[in-house]
């Protein structure tokens, strides 16, 4: 069993919090102040979760700078008050960050009882095979 720290349950709730506000930020016409407090306390949330210096080494590797970048800059736009230019550009650099987190997630959820049956339909095979990266090629 693994044991997770109080700080990390905090975490977890701060970037839960952190994704409901950006979902009701989105959903209520990108109000900007919704979507503010969402990046904030998600990434005090992830920071809380891995820890400070685990967090800034993910976010600062030499190969990360062009999404770190984004990321930030998407957030720095939503707090300056440009709230969907903002979440365009944060939503560039959330794909460059963790596009080699996507594999993982979408295995994972191909073997989740309904979601995997879903996944497994002719129109969303394809997109979901992209997404993982996998070929069609036979050898």
């Amino acid at each position: 069993m693994i044991n997770i720290t109080d700080t990390q349950k905090i975490g977890v709730g701060f970037a839960a919090f952190g994704v409901t506000f950006i979902f009701l930020g989105i959903i209520l016409f990108f109000d900007k102040g919704l979507l503010a407090i969402g990046n904030i306390l998600f990434l005090a949330g992830l920071a809380f979760v891995a820890g400070l210096d685990r967090t800034f080494r993910f976010f600062f590797q030499r190969h990360k700078w062009k999404g770190s970048g984004a990321f930030f800059g998407g957030i720095l736009t939503v707090l300056v008050g440009w709230p969907i230019v903002g979440m365009c550009i944060e939503l560039y650099g959330f794909v460059v960050l963790f596009s080699g987190f996507f594999p993982v997630a979408i295995n994972f959820l191909r073997r989740m009882p309904v979601i995997g049956q879903l996944l497994s339909l002719p129109f969303i095979n394809g997109f979901v095979d992209r997404m993982a990266g996998e070929s069609k090629m036979n050898v």
